[in-house]
């Protein structure tokens, strides 16, 4: 699944103090400029998705769009902010340094409180169609059953994301990619930091 909500946060926090100073809404070349988007389309793009998701309108009047912005409340309803897993922020630069805003419904019943953005280190889960640079949604949790996607720190230091399984006193977490092989060590080496619930793909 592809998002932008970072951006489209961003976009609609500036429209709102564009209207609260100036009384009208920005044109989509004010809004374009102010990201450095490169053309309108993108913006468009952007506001569509916001509409989508009920936190703006627009409006067609005399040939003209104008945009509705709906109340702060309502944009807390629809939006939520979600920590970064600790050991992917530490791993991930300066993007992972920024906050993570994601649409409540991807969470389902599971509170946001509870949940934890990484950044996919590798391509060991692609055949299930999550990549390098994506942005998984994890649920915090100290334990796994056997084929559960999990987000695991092997020796204290490096942190995947694969299939958990468990045999006696060893765990071994599999990938979903034949380029890749199992990690395989003493149940005491491999830490579950939770599972994973949903993907966030930039666009």
């Amino acid at each position: 699944m592809q998002t932008r909500s970072r951006r489209q946060r961003e976009i609609l926090d500036f429209i709102v103090e564009f209207v609260e100073n100036k009384g009208y809404e920005p044109s989509y070349q004010q809004i374009a400029v102010h990201f450095g988007l490169s053309s309108k389309g993108g913006v468009a793009r952007h506001i569509e998705a916001l509409e989508k998701k009920g936190l703006l309108k627009r409006n067609r009047e005399s040939g003209r769009f104008s945009l509705e912005i709906y109340p702060k409340s309502s944009v807390n309803e629809h939006i939520c902010e979600v920590e970064w897993l600790e050991k992917s922020a530490g791993n991930g630069g300066s993007e992972a340094q920024t906050p993570l805003f994601v649409p409540r419904s991807l969470l389902g019943f599971r509170s946001a409180k509870k949940m934890r953005g990484m950044i996919v280190p590798d391509n060991a889960m692609a055949d299930e169609h999550i990549l390098e640079g994506d942005i998984a949604l994890i649920e915090s949790k100290t334990f796994a059953r056997d084929g559960d996607c999990v987000a695991a720190l092997v020796d204290k230091e490096r942190l995947t994301l694969g299939n958990y399984f468990r045999k006696g006193s060893s765990v071994e977490i599999r990938p979903s990619n034949e380029s890749y092989e199992p990690v395989r060590a003493q149940a005491d080496k491999i830490e579950v930091l939770g599972l994973f619930r949903g993907l966030l793909r930039k666009a």
